[in-house]
């Protein structure tokens, strides 16, 4: 798939809608090349750029208004982060991830979730009201039939999980996996399969830290991200058999 199959007008909206976007970080607040990163790794995670979407240079830079070499900044700065990936000879790629890929990704994610879930002393109110918003989005997706939104609810959900820890490294970080995270979902035609079992958890994991079991929280998250991991790679084995 190349970004020219989206359609002309339909890339250069969505662009365009994102780049105005109240949280997409933009000039003077940040540089030009990192308000293009932004924009593009917004469209990626939000599935607007699918995996094996192939990014056009001319494309993009036309509907962004930025230079060739503001735009090859930013196609580094996603390459960095395995949001896109550069083929000699062929161009610049939103990746496909594999089961290795995956397995790797979840035992990141399991050594940072729990880790600041069992680091804490106790849950901020202000990020608990966060991740309740977070699960009320989903569930209100869900009830929509909306399965690419619950899935952005979700990796909210989980990103506000990681900033309980108040290290903006470990949000970072915590940003790059679950970006890559998003990428597998986007890949798979079962979204809903993936999504559904894990809203009434999400809303559990909340309880849980509510009342300041913080100890539980961190074991049944475990459970969680692992139960995650197994049934992401039981449906990649299905849909690309």
């Amino acid at each position: 798939m190349t970004a020219e199959r989206l359609g002309h007008e339909g890339l250069d909206e969505v662009l365009r809608r994102l780049a105005v976007r109240h949280d997409v970080p933009r000039p003077p607040q940040v540089s030009t090349a990192d308000h293009v990163t932004a924009v593009l790794s917004q469209a990626i995670v939000e599935g607007e750029l699918p995996p094996g979407t192939q990014l056009s240079e001319e494309r993009i830079g036309r509907s962004l208004q930025v230079s060739r070499n503001t735009l090859r900044e930013a196609f580094r700065l996603l390459s960095h982060d395995g949001l896109l990936v550069h083929h000699r000879h062929r161009g610049v790629f939103v990746p496909e991830l594999d089961e290795a890929d995956l397995t790797d990704i979840y035992r990141l994610r399991i050594a940072l979730e729990t880790g600041v879930l069992r680091s804490l002393g106790r849950a901020d109110a202000d990020r608990l009201r966060q991740l309740e918003d977070a699960v009320r989005s989903g569930e209100e997706a869900a009830r929509r039939g909306r399965w690419r939104q619950v899935g952005t609810a979700n990796m909210d959900f989980h990103q506000h999980l990681l900033a309980l820890s108040d290290s903006p490294r470990m949000t970072t970080v915590g940003r790059q996996v679950l970006a890559e995270t998003r990428l597998a979902f986007l890949s798979l035609r079962q979204p809903r399969t993936l999504h559904e079992p894990f809203l009434g958890r999400n809303r559990d994991l909340v309880r849980l830290l509510g009342a300041g079991r913080l100890a539980e929280a961190a074991e049944f998250l475990e459970r969680y991200l692992l139960d995650s991991r197994e049934q992401l790679l039981a449906t990649l084995r299905a849909d690309r058999a």
